[in-house]
C-alpha cells in the first residue's frame, strides 16, 4: 500500500492583525505560533488553505 503524499508547512509570520479568516485558517492548519511546523496530507482542501495564507507560511513538498 502506498503512503499518502504529505507537505511540510512552517509558519513564518504572525496571524495577529490579519483578517479573521486568515487567523482561522492558520488554526485550522494547526499553526498558531511563528516557527511551528506541521506535516499535512497533500489534498486539494489543504492546498486551498495554504494559498489563502501563503504570505504567512513556508511550504516544503
Amino acid at each position: 500500500m502506498s503512503e499518502a503524499k504529505t507537505v511540510r508547512v512552517k509558519q513564518i509570520a504572525s496571524g495577529n492583525g490579519r483578517k479573521p479568516g486568515q487567523q482561522a485558517t492558520l488554526i485550522g492548519l494547526g499553526l498558531n505560533k511563528i516557527g511551528r511546523t506541521r506535516e499535512l496530507q497533500d489534498t486539494p482542501s489543504v492546498r486551498g488553505m495554504l494559498s489563502k495564507v501563503a504570505h504567512l507560511v513556508k511550504v516544503e513538498d
